[in-house]
């Protein structure tokens, strides 16, 4: 699943979608790595109603159903399930997500994502895991298909935008990184991130992106460090003497 994701991009830049575009000027999109785990901010894109424009926001990473009433009881629902993510497969028939999905979609913005590979080397019975960066090649940043929704937290009234990242089976590529569940973010280029974000989509429609493949010659997936998220460069390859590479597709 897509529990680590990374964004770098400068001040100076424009997030673009086709004819649609938000200045980065007033918010910091540096953050090398982050775990959804951390239960914080990260930047989505959220349309207007029209589907005309586009808005640049921090949203909390883990969509909060409405019927949690406050964050003792956020804590206590986390330890049953986790909304990180949202899988394409159930997307229009989960409680937690069907109104989100149907309503409110969003592209969860990322310059790479962290996933792990489960690998026995030679002589040995037990697996290990080495983590990969995967990136869209030749490209600052992409758009992960992602819903969202505001939530309010009944006893302090505090109120704020909270979103799921949309994941689909793994391709061919991402089947050899994560594979254990074999599973991927939904990641869509520009005409289907376009897409997502417009209104009134029919149920098959989103249903249709939501299980979009992109193709994996468009990916690169470089082994990194495994204390990544304490190196200076979490980023940076990594060569594993008992790692075979992926194979080419």
């Amino acid at each position: 699943m897509c529990y680590y994701n990374g964004i770098r991009v400068s001040k100076e830049e424009f997030i673009r979608l086709k004819n649609l575009e938000v200045q980065v000027k007033d918010y910091d999109l540096n953050c090398g790595v982050m775990s959804g785990f951390e239960y914080a901010n990260w930047p989505i894109l959220i349309p207007a109603a029209d589907g005309k424009s586009i808005s640049l926001t921090f949203a909390h990473w883990e969509l909060i159903p409405s019927w949690v009433m406050n964050r003792e009881a956020l804590a206590a629902s986390r330890k049953k399930f986790t909304t990180l993510n949202a899988t394409a497969e159930k997307l229009l028939e989960s409680r937690v997500f069907k109104s989100a999905a149907l309503q409110r979609r969003c592209l969860v913005l990322s310059s790479g994502f962290f996933e792990w590979r489960h690998w026995a080397p030679a002589g040995s019975k037990k697996a290990f895991t080495y983590p990969y960066h995967i990136t869209v090649s030749h490209r600052p940043y992409f758009f992960m298909a992602g819903i969202w929704q505001d939530w309010t937290d009944r006893e302090t009234g505090e109120t704020f935008p909270t979103f799921a990242i949309v994941t689909t089976a793994a391709n061919v590529l991402m089947e050899q990184v994560h594979n254990t569940k074999k599973r991927m973010p939904v990641i869509l280029p520009e005409e289907e991130a376009f897409q997502w974000i417009q209104p009134n989509l029919s149920e098959a429609q989103i249903s249709q992106l939501a299980h979009f493949s992109i193709d994996s010659h468009l990916l690169s997936a470089t082994p990194i460090r495994k204390d990544f998220r304490t190196a200076p460069d979490p980023t940076e390859p990594y060569q594993y003497a008992d790692l075979p590479s992926l194979s080419t597709f």
